[in-house]
């Protein structure tokens, strides 16, 4: 129960992290804020940048002040303030709520998958991590499913207003199921000793500190192309020519095969490892997207879509995945905070970088390039990780012989 309530805040995490690329169109049309493309990626960023505070303090307050009551907090705080962003006056203060709901959102997702991770047996701990973060594009594809016929009906603010949901019905479940960092983890944290630290130095020096820095900047580049799909693809297929209901069940696909990625993902990275299943995986979302550059047919177009679904979210499932499995536990959710925050810096520019393409008249397909490039250069650092991976284990092994 605890496992499935973490996954029920991570879909709402999802839900209210991706429902602003479903209503971004009205925002700019039917609101009278006077916001443009540029501007609207502003307004797009300011949750990533709440994100990025909140996963790297979220993290370290996880396993310092304890799983159970980190998740609850975060989970109420992004709730509320999603809920507000429905009676914004203006933009200015819808931003600051979608900064402060941000806090929230980026806080959950390493806390709880810190403490799923003690939950389940060391076997499962990949998969179920990975399976974990399937509910994150789940949230999203119901952004995109409830929005085709609320949007039009009720306007925009009813899309925030569904956060009420997850207030009154999946957090008092948290409250009821959620256990407290396991007695086995503490016990073994506190045998360690004052040689084994907790905190962000520990992660930023021996042995920790090459594999620090470029698990956090392969979830930079991977979550630049993740999150600038999900705020502005609805956006950039009306600019395509598509109307409304076109334009969100591309968004649909996109986050589909994110969902289907997450359960590939999982299976593979169990069968093959990780590390060279994330490569693949960003190779993937390379090539899809490089492919709606060339202006293929509608149903290719969806084809694409689902596959860079696949790819770049597959891809994030899997780095936090490794990360879970890579640190000890005393060091985990530093770890994974420390990852998602770093990382949240290209969830942070991908709105803004996306605006700006478009205010320069550069046309949609820049945005796809940019996209692209990044998932290439996620393959790439995750081709290092794996070297550095391989030689850590082949110097084991000559020391043990």
């Amino acid at each position: 129960m605890a496992v499935l309530v973490c996954w029920l805040l991570v879909v709402f995490d999802g839900y209210d992290l991706i429902v602003y690329g479903t209503v971004q169109a009205s925002l700019i049309n039917d609101t009278g804020w006077g916001l443009t493309k540029a501007t609207a990626g502003t307004v797009g960023s300011m949750a990533f940048v709440g994100m990025m505070i909140g996963a790297i303090f979220a993290g370290r307050m996880s396993d310092s002040w304890g799983r159970r009551r980190t998740i609850i907090g975060c989970a109420v705080l992004f709730s509320v303030f999603t809920i507000l962003c429905a009676f914004a006056p203006n933009a200015a203060v819808f931003g600051g709520l979608r900064l402060l709901a941000g806090i929230g959102l980026g806080g959950l997702v390493p806390s709880a998958n810190a403490l799923v991770a003690e939950l389940v047996p060391a076997r499962w701990r990949s998969t179920i991590a990975t399976l974990m973060m399937s509910g994150v594009p789940i949230g999203g594809s119901i952004a995109a499913l409830v929005g085709i016929p609320l949007i039009p009906a009720f306007g925009w603010p009813i899309m925030f207003l569904v956060a009420v949901l997850a207030l009154v019905v999946v957090i008092p479940l948290g409250l009821r199921y959620l256990p407290e960092t396991l007695a086995s983890e503490r016990d073994g944290d506190a045998a360690r000793g004052a040689n084994d630290p907790a905190g962000f130095g520990s992660l930023l020096r021996a042995p920790f500190m090459g594999m620090s820095v470029l698990y956090a900047i392969a979830t930079l580049v991977t979550l630049f192309a993740w999150y600038g799909l999900g705020t502005w693809l609805p956006n950039l297929m009306q600019l395509a020519g598509y109307n409304l209901g076109s334009a969100l069940t591309f968004a649909l696909a996109l986050n589909l095969g994110a969902v289907a990625g997450s359960v590939i993902t999982a299976w593979a990275g169990t069968r093959f490892g990780p590390i060279p299943t994330a490569i693949a995986a960003a190779a993937v979302a390379a090539a899809g997207l490089l492919v709606l550059v060339t202006g293929p047919p509608v149903a290719v177009v969806y084809l694409m879509l689902v596959l860079a679904g696949v790819g770049t979210h597959g891809t994030q499932c899997l780095i936090i995945a490794a990360v879970a499995s890579h640190y000890p536990a005393h060091l985990r959710g530093t770890a994974l905070g420390w990852a998602l925050g770093v990382g949240r810096i290209g969830a942070v520019a991908a709105p803004q970088v996306g605006g700006l393409l478009l205010a320069s008249g550069l046309g949609v397909n820049s945005n796809f390039l940019a996209f692209a490039g990044s998932a290439a250069v996620a393959a790439v650092l995750l081709g290092f990780i794996g070297t550095k991976i391989t030689s850590s284990s082949k110097a084991v092994g000559a020391s043990n012989v």
